[in-house]
């Protein structure tokens, strides 16, 4: 079982820890890729017309040839014309190649955009994904910035009880993160995902610029790999290990 170190919110390495065992999981970045496009498409919404669109008209098309009204032998286009007072005819309206006519095959609401997933699929996807994140050549290639501390990056459960957004940008200053948070404030990539077990909080550190906190429960491959792109730097708390490991354990997607 991997080993591994971990920090105190000043940054000090306080203890060694056993590492659960989806950081030893197979590195597949094309399962991280099919995983992250699952969630981004369940986020879509989904797109229609309304359903009378182009046809709150009068026209009508009149075509059959010895019909009142019909439009043989008038010279004009056999098309649904506006209905206008003493028989006259109007624009062609309703039909695709009329102004202002209706489309000729819209976006309908009812169609299904998301792309699913099987669950043990993606469980694999997502403890790659872990994995990732525990890798240091793929984390520092990704983040383009050297992480001094030890990964994956485990610091003690007082980070969830923070309340402030000045405590967590010491912790962050203390791991020596800061020159991330400086880049994805200037350039809007982003920044270490802060991962929690959910009984604290730590929604303070959801106000820094690219950080974003999550709970363990709803963590998706889309945190880890944004992009599709795996390696992003994860900062887990000791016990959101445990509420991972939990959740796979339990065999939940």
């Amino acid at each position: 079982m991997m080993k591994g170190t971990l920090y105190s919110l000043e940054g000090k390495a306080v203890k060694q820890i056993e590492l659960p065992h989806f950081f030893d999981e197979e590195k597949r970045s094309d399962l991280v890729k099919r995983a992250v496009l699952s969630d981004e498409s369940k986020e879509r919404q989904p797109k229609g017309c309304y359903r009378f669109a182009g046809l709150e008209t009068s026209a009508t098309y009149r075509g059959r040839k010895e019909d009142y009204g019909a439009i043989k032998n008038k010279g004009i286009a056999h098309k649904p014309h506006e209905v206008l007072p003493k028989g006259r005819y109007g624009k062609v309206k309703r039909i695709p190649g009329s102004v202002k006519g209706r489309r000729a095959h819209p976006p309908k609401a009812e169609r299904r955009i998301a792309e699913e997933m099987n669950k043990r699929e993606y469980a694999k996807a997502l403890k790659s994904a872990l994995a990732f994140a525990a890798d240091r050549k793929t984390v520092c290639a990704r983040m383009s910035h050297e992480i001094g501390a030890s990964l994956p990056l485990v610091v003690d459960n007082s980070l969830e009880g923070l309340k402030k957004t000045k405590d967590v940008l010491a912790v962050m200053k203390a791991l020596n993160l800061l020159p991330l948070l400086e880049k994805a404030k200037r350039n809007g990539s982003k920044a270490p995902l802060i991962i929690i077990s959910g009984e604290g909080s730590a929604k303070a550190g959801s106000n820094i610029a690219g950080v974003d906190v999550v709970e363990a429960k709803a963590l998706q491959a889309r945190h880890l790999a944004p992009g599709t792109h795996p390696g992003r730097l994860a900062i887990f708390t000791e016990k959101s290990l445990e509420a991972l490991n939990e959740r796979f354990r339990g065999g939940k997607k």
